[in-house]
């Protein structure tokens, strides 16, 4: 997967180092990867029954409120502890997906549209900014 090679060789001291997006380090990001997979996770069931999952704007004041509140909380999390939660969260989604009914992930379903925003279209926006941190920091170190 294109994230997962956006961060493969850096050192542990690099995948803390903040500055990569604003403040955020690639352990941030993770984190921040690995609380959206879970978002999917709790919510995909929901889209299946026909539910609505909540909106962010009203719950947490919006995204950008809700991104923020999250990092805090994971913010004590080692990094051991961010990696082996990406794995695991991202393996319990896989898992989900596999046995998800197959008219949910073919044409334009709210479960696709929201495993979209979820995941694979979030994965390479975080993929490009790890990308261009590693060019920036090569750059410097030249």
């Amino acid at each position: 997967m294109a994230f997962n090679e956006s961060y493969a060789g850096l050192s542990d001291a690099q995948l803390m180092e903040p500055g990569v997006t604003g403040a955020w380090s690639v352990r941030d990001i993770l984190a921040h990867v690995t609380t959206w997979e879970e978002e999917a996770l709790k919510h995909l069931p929901l889209i299946l029954k026909n539910g609505t999952p909540p909106r962010y704007s009203v719950r947490y004041g919006g995204i950008d409120a809700f991104n923020a509140r999250m990092t805090e909380q994971k913010r004590s999390l080692s990094l051991s502890e961010v990696r082996a939660q990406l794995v695991a969260t991202h393996g319990r989604l896989v898992d989900f997906i596999q046995s998800a009914p197959e008219h949910q992930l073919v044409g334009e379903t709210r479960f696709r549209h929201r495993l979209r925003l979820d995941t694979y279209s979030h994965y390479p926006l975080h993929a490009e900014a790890i990308r261009q941190w590693r060019r920036r920091m090569s750059n410097e170190a030249a």
